[in-house]
């Protein structure tokens, strides 16, 4: 296995809220010296010198907003040597070189949330567990996704047992084997 990556690479990677997507795809893009590419929500709020909150409030109403965030993030991988991590990146990115999924028990991810940001771990259970119905729902209805449906992924790693690190390892070995 050659300690190379492709040129012009790019890796999507995916997961629901508390599985290390964040994390994960910053390592990854770290340790290969790739762009990351992290346009979120919280960036198109500050743009429109909004509230965060405000700002993801009137998005649930208007998926117009989705969809921006969707088309800029994949506007911004067209260069490729890139990693893009988002709820849809696998299938966002049609073109992505190697598409990985993480996936973890709902309570570790709660678990992860509560340690990001506080609450009690019934509350953040609850909270996630609507937040995926939710979300589901908003995927299905704007692109025909079914965010529980990544069978295709090239890559799937369970996350409850691992740390970043270790996580973003195995996202790079895949990354090598890749000509």
């Amino acid at each position: 296995m050659s300690n190379k990556i492709k040129p012009g690479i790019k890796i999507a990677i995916s997961g629901k809220s508390g599985c290390g997507n964040s994390s994960v795809s910053r390592l990854v893009a770290d340790k290969l010296n790739l762009r990351l590419i992290n346009y979120t929500f919280k960036d198109m709020a500050a743009e429109r010198d909004m509230d965060f909150e405000e700002f993801c409030r009137l998005a649930e109403s208007d998926h117009s907003y989705d969809i921006e965030l969707d088309n800029k993030q994949v506007k911004l991988a067209e260069g490729g040597d890139c990693v893009l991590g988002s709820r849809l990146a696998i299938w966002v990115l049609k073109d992505a070189d190697l598409k990985v999924f993480l996936e973890a028990s709902l309570d570790t991810r709660a678990e992860r949330i509560v340690q990001r940001e506080g609450g009690s771990l019934a509350e953040q259970r609850e909270a996630t567990r609507a937040r995926d119905v939710r979300d589901n729902a908003r995927y299905k209805k704007l692109y025909g996704i079914d965010n529980d449906d990544y069978g295709f992924a090239d890559l799937k790693i369970r996350t409850d047992d691992k740390d970043q690190y270790e996580i973003a390892d195995l996202i790079i070995e895949a990354a090598k084997s890749i000509s």
